[in-house]
């Protein structure tokens, strides 16, 4: 069977302020409720493709693991890479080149974004058979979408004459072209979009890094020689993976290799690199306005307004995107939907919180959220999985005041341990050793007060990550 390879790096920077690099756009679960990663992960079922290599950055591999497990993706027959610092494109095919071909050697791995849309799955598993017996015979198939615009944001493919051959010889990868060489493009009917999504024997792929870029297949072999399991997860030497040359795929292999053939194909792809982009792929109503949460239209048209708590109200605008969060507001002309990344990069620049995480934060054994701070305070809602604990901590600086809101609870405070239910509170005092665990079957919540001289996440000591068990009964 195929091995699917999901690259599942990058923040999504111009999907901001709903994209944070904590949580970047192919985690949020905007399409009916479920994430472009984990989309991703249904173009491949068990049965028809082998267990997925998921290539993604160190600090997103709770967030791959329970997505994989919301969708019924068993990680413990998957192989999930971490990157301990990106590196474009070419190291994550290199990767999984040397990985597939160490389940098989006569491995074929399907490299696929996980950030990218495809409305139309059916049309794309057709493309992938069309495209089989060549990567089966030593191509490097390459999937052309077949342009709907004239768009600048893609990179194209040139395909040589082939007729109406399923699969074409590539001629030339072209560079994202301004507007005029785009209609152009469109016209001439030889040009389709690069998708970044390629089909290859692993042995074929390690043979043209062999060839074409033998420094970082070097680089990418020393770091996976060394690479520790962790968990669930491979981790990969930061010293080692930090030589790695930093160039992308069609750069490294694509523009060089006389191996490559192109299969154009029209499965309703978007790379969704804009929130024009979204609004496209959205559903409309008849005034060609799309919502994700909940909106207002007053003659308003062709709008597209995201919000995560807000009620939001459009009067009397056109071609608007407004985006909300509990944190930061988006107003902007669809048209200009590209400029998102200056303003991140500005927020960037000033160390600002707002481009790196939400006021939610997910761990592995739940998430918080913050309800309010001030200059000695700071509120917070906690949920806390089943089965699931925080680690074992104190406080220099500041006390706690906890209030179970639902489910139960067991607490530790210097060693002693009860079980708090719904209604029922606890004090720790400062510089008390302490831990919250969840030991029943449903989540448990809490609103935790923190009050002290000083109030900041740095203000921890930890002992232990296990929690003590209790049981439920």
């Amino acid at each position: 069977m195929i091995i699917p390879c999901i690259l599942s790096g990058g923040s999504g920077s111009r999907l901001w302020p709903l994209s944070r690099s904590a949580r970047p756009k192919q985690f949020l679960p905007i399409f009916e409720g479920e994430s472009l990663f984990q989309k991703t992960l249904g173009r491949f079922p068990g049965g028809t493709y082998a267990a997925p290599i998921v290539i993604t950055n160190a600090e997103h591999r709770f967030l791959v693991g329970e997505q994989m497990e919301e969708v019924g993706a068993p990680l413990s027959e998957a192989t999930i890479v971490l990157e301990p610092v990106g590196r474009n494109t070419a190291a994550p095919a290199a990767i999984a080149a040397l990985v597939a071909q160490a389940r098989d050697a006569d491995a074929l791995v399907l490299l696929a974004p996980s950030d990218h849309l495809v409305r139309d799955v059916e049309a794309f598993s057709r493309a992938v058979d069309l495209a089989t017996p060549a990567a089966r015979a030593g191509k490097i198939v390459t999937f052309g979408i077949r342009p709907s615009e004239p768009n600048t944001g893609y990179g194209y493919i040139r395909l040589a004459d082939g007729g109406e051959a399923a699969v074409r010889p590539v001629e030339a990868f072209v560079e994202k072209p301004d507007l005029e060489r785009a209609r152009a493009f469109l016209a001439n009917g030889a040009h389709v979009w690069n998708a970044g999504i390629f089909l290859f024997s692993a042995a074929t792929m390690i043979a043209e890094f062999e060839r074409h870029a033998p420094d970082v297949l070097a680089a990418v072999r020393a770091a996976l020689g060394s690479a520790v399991r962790d968990l669930d997860f491979l981790r990969l030497d930061e010293e080692l993976f930090t030589a790695v040359p930093n160039i992308s795929i069609d750069y490294a292999i694509m523009e060089k290799s006389d191996r490559i053939a192109c299969v154009p194909t029209d499965p309703g792809w978007s790379d969704l690199g804009s929130w024009s982009a979204v609004w496209e792929a959205l559903d409309k109503g008849e005034d060609g306005n799309s919502v994700l949460g909940e909106a207002r239209f007053v003659k308003a048209r062709d709008n597209l307004v995201v919000s995560d708590a807000a009620l939001v109200s459009v009067v009397g605008l056109d071609h608007v995107m407004v985006v909300a969060t509990k944190d930061a507001v988006l107003v902007a002309e669809k048209g200009h939907a590209q400029d998102v990344k200056a303003v991140v990069e500005g927020l960037q620049a000033e160390g600002r919180r707002e481009t790196r995480e939400h006021r939610r934060l997910h761990r592995p054994w739940g998430w918080r959220e913050e309800i309010a701070k001030g200059t000695r305070f700071q509120v917070q809602e906690i949920e806390i999985k089943p089965g699931e604990s925080m680690s074992l901590q104190s406080h220099v600086n500041r006390a706690e005041h906890w209030v179970v809101v639902s489910g139960t609870l067991a607490i530790e405070i210097d060693g002693e341990m009860r079980l708090m239910t719904e209604n029922q509170s606890a004090y720790v005092p400062v510089g008390a050793r302490h831990r919250l665990a969840n030991p029943g079957r449903v989540p448990a919540r809490v609103i935790e007060i923190q009050s002290g001289a000083y109030i900041g996440d740095d203000d921890i000591v930890r002992y232990s990550d296990s929690a003590a068990p209790v049981s439920p009964d």
